[in-house]
């Protein structure tokens, strides 16, 4: 059985889908539940967790009540206001719910490059393990640094890196993003997501070998047991087919053993997002 980690629902309009660009023009359509069931029923994807693409409570009510109407979504990253003052009674409003595992906010769209330092947000960020929340780190790889002091505020609050931190793969360029995700990885509750690794090569001339390195680095970093697959759909689609993509991360774990395959593909998602 395989659980896919990173995913998201939209009902396409261009105002909230702005970022979905010309390039990206396959995608500027809705992407709903029956669609991605008629696109892992091929597959061994038996489970997957929905996580959230605009920013507002809404969003998370929109998720839940999927996760509630379908059995294979196990559970959701969804949005809340963390930096706002009243985030403990909003904490309150959603902690009976047994779909919300985890809250992600886009850092990687703030302009102020010290947002993710900013004391009204990370006040929000310490409250979250008080419910048993995941935080998702959705970032640029040049944010890596001012990510690793926040998370060294919050040493008891477990996060997951979304992307592998979006290295420059199309770019070919490794460094310094690696050196900062080893230095990341020495965290013990941070894990990373397997994810998001084609569209940011070009989309029509990426490689398998190209993105190797990039793999190589997070299993280096992060080992079998912090590590999760996740298929990015429908963004994926962009690049490559969901399960091209699937394959192709199958490949890249074929040295692996069994179990450290399981661990990846499903064990860890259940034991980092509490999946029943």
């Amino acid at each position: 059985m395989i659980i896919d980690t990173h995913h998201h629902f939209w009902n396409y309009n261009p105002v909230d889908f702005d970022w979905i660009d010309d390039d990206m023009g396959s995608i500027r359509k809705s992407f709903l539940p029956k669609n991605l069931k008629e696109t892992i029923s091929g597959t061994d994807v038996q489970g997957v967790v929905s996580v959230q693409a605009r920013q507002c409570l809404e969003e998370t009510d929109w998720l839940l009540k999927m996760a509630q109407a379908h059995d294979f979504i196990k559970g959701i990253v969804g949005w809340l206001p963390l930096a706002s003052e009243h985030i403990h009674q909003v904490l309150e409003q959603y902690s009976g719910s047994p779909w919300l595992k985890g809250v992600r906010h886009v850092v990687q769209g703030e302009p102020d490059p010290e947002f993710i330092l900013g004391k009204d947000f990370n006040r929000g960020i310490s409250a979250l393990k008080n419910y048993g929340l995941v935080y998702d780190i959705l970032i640029f790889e040049h944010q890596l640094p001012n990510t690793i002091r926040f998370v060294d505020q919050h040493p008891q609050q477990q996060f997951v890196v979304d992307h592998i931190a979006k290295p420059k793969i199309k770019k070919n360029e490794t460094e310094p993003w690696a050196r900062n995700m080893k230095e990341l990885a020495r965290r013990d509750n941070v894990s990373c997501k397997i994810s998001g690794m084609v569209t940011e090569a070009d989309y029509k001339s990426w490689t398998e070998e190209q993105l190797r390195p990039y793999f190589e680095v997070v299993l280096d970093a992060f080992g079998p047991s912090r590590l999760m697959y996740g298929s990015d759909w429908p963004v994926c689609l962009v690049a490559t087919s969901y399960s091209d993509w699937l394959n192709l991360v199958k490949d890249l774990l074929s040295g692996l053993s069994p179990d450290e395959q399981e661990q990846i593909f499903s064990k860890n998602a259940r034991h980092f997002y509490h999946l029943d």
